[in-house]
């Protein structure tokens, strides 16, 4: 590569410059305080660990989308992180080892072998919360209520939220004794909405009438909260656990309808984002402005059984990045006051005071004569001058 061209960087890697550092940590810190008002704690996970570890319960999607790598000390492949859920559920299951509910958030970059969408970077900035030791749906209304609510501090709005359960589908499926290679079919159909390629699977391998009623129907239940009521006389006559389920996923979309009145609530009960791990409801915000999920999250009950300890788990994270772009607010930079250089107890003792009540005070190095072009640059509306003996801030 010439040297004209080493400042290129790689397709879907990005310099984060100063004025969209600001507005990205504004918006994280404030999230982060968000989740701690509800009682999440941070943590900060490895970005780089053995591969066995971190790619445990995930999808084949994660898989390709992880960049990998040999330790040179040990000889064993590690991978660069792509995503941090698996890593929380590890600290929960594994270093936390708390018997009642626990509560985790995180924000960092993860690495992606290629992006996940046109736009999208391959070194996206996750933010999420992750709720470890709690099987009920209220765990699950308070993640959906917390994902809104970081998508309101983003000042983001016209939500629909979209809500599935996979394991009504997984049921069925089970229930039909479909051979690997059919199921895998069929998850294929399904996600691409596929009804005649659907309907001909159902009708050459499944065999009980029922239960080929119900999958056939079910891959058309999406809609208004009138699904729901459709899924019932679909379901009248399913096995108990689909019951169940159907049971609380209705729960679930009533609990977070008291709670957030004004956003659309929409239903797709063969949505199977993430069928490989998540073990219950799935969910998901969009908004007219992104033509993607803005933020996405489910339940995945079985992933931290590896680590020693099978806990129920529910989560859900988005894209930091996505976010400040979508962001319908302003994060408005601090201006400075501008101090002459100098080594003077009097004057540092002036700006260390004012640094100490939080004023950002940028001192002179004293190269050059400030003008109204500097103080511009560097972002200053006053500066400090001496005035019958005493150091004082005036408006430039």
């Amino acid at each position: 590569m010439t040297s004209a061209k080493r400042w290129l960087l790689p397709d879907g890697v990005e310099e984060i410059l100063p004025a969209e550092a600001h507005r990205l940590e504004s918006l994280r810190r404030m999230i982060l305080d968000l989740y701690a008002s509800w009682g999440y704690q941070l943590v900060i996970t490895p970005l780089i660990e053995y591969l066995d570890s971190l790619l445990v319960g995930s999808s084949h999607d994660l898989d390709i989308h992880t960049f990998k790598i040999t330790d040179q000390l040990s000889g064993r492949m590690m991978g660069i992180r792509a995503d941090i859920t698996p890593q929380a559920a590890r600290i929960d299951a594994h270093c936390m080892n708390h018997e009642g509910p626990v509560r985790l958030c995180y924000a960092d970059s993860v690495l992606h072998t290629r992006p996940r969408g046109i736009l999208n970077s391959r070194v996206p900035i996750r933010i999420g919360a992750e709720l470890y030791g709690h099987v009920g749906v209220a765990c699950d209304i308070e993640l959906i209520c917390l994902m809104v609510e970081t998508l309101r501090r983003a000042s983001i709005q016209d939500l629909h939220i979209v809500l599935g359960h996979v394991g009504i589908f997984r049921t069925l499926v089970h229930e039909a004794e479909l051979a690997p290679d059919t199921e895998r079919a069929l998850f294929d159909a399904v996600q691409r909405k596929a009804y005649d390629e659907i309907d001909a699977v159902l009708d050459a391998q499944v065999a009980d009438k029922n239960l080929e009623r119900m999958l056939r129907e079910l891959v058309r239940l999406s809609g208004s909260e009138t699904v729901l009521e459709e899924a019932k006389r679909v379901f009248a006559q399913a096995p108990a656990s689909v019951q169940k389920e159907l049971t609380d996923l209705i729960a679930i979309s009533a609990g977070v309808e008291s709670r957030l009145t004004d956003v659309v609530m929409n239903f797709d009960l063969c949505e199977l984002r993430g069928y490989e791990y998540h073990t219950g409801i799935v969910f998901a915000a969009y908004t007219p402005d992104y033509g993607r999920a803005v933020a996405k999250g489910g339940r995945y009950d079985h992933i931290g059984e590896v680590f020693g300890r099978k806990r129920p788990a529910c989560g859900f994270d988005c894209d930091l990045k996505t976010l400040a772009r979508l962001a319908r607010r302003d994060f408005p930079q601090r201006q400075a006051i501008f101090a002459p250089s100098g080594a003077q107890a009097e004057l540092l003792g002036t700006i260390d005071r004012l640094r100490d009540i939080g004023e950002i005070v940028i001192q002179d190095l004293g190269e050059e004569q400030p003008d109204a072009g500097l103080y511009q640059e560097l972002n200053c509306d006053r500066r400090l001058v001496t005035k019958n003996g005493e150091w004082v801030v005036e408006e430039i």
